[in-house]
């Protein structure tokens, strides 16, 4: 089941984001912003991957493979 936490995490990492790339972005840092929206990306990729995973042994189990 897809928890509504996870869609939290979700939007609470991407507000965070936002937040800090603004700030870096006005103080004229902005290798620094690239640096933060990439690892963002990264940590939202390896929740949804996790997820992801679930779902297959999920459908394995399900249909016995």
């Amino acid at each position: 089941m897809l928890d509504i936490s996870l869609i939290f995490k979700i939007a609470g990492i991407s507000i965070l984001i936002i937040i800090l790339d603004k700030i870096l972005i006005s103080s004229g840092k902005d290798d620094y912003a690239v640096v933060t929206n990439l690892a963002g990306i990264i940590i939202i990729l390896m929740l949804v991957i996790n997820l992801i995973n679930r779902l297959f042994n999920t459908v394995r189990t399900m249909f016995q493979l």
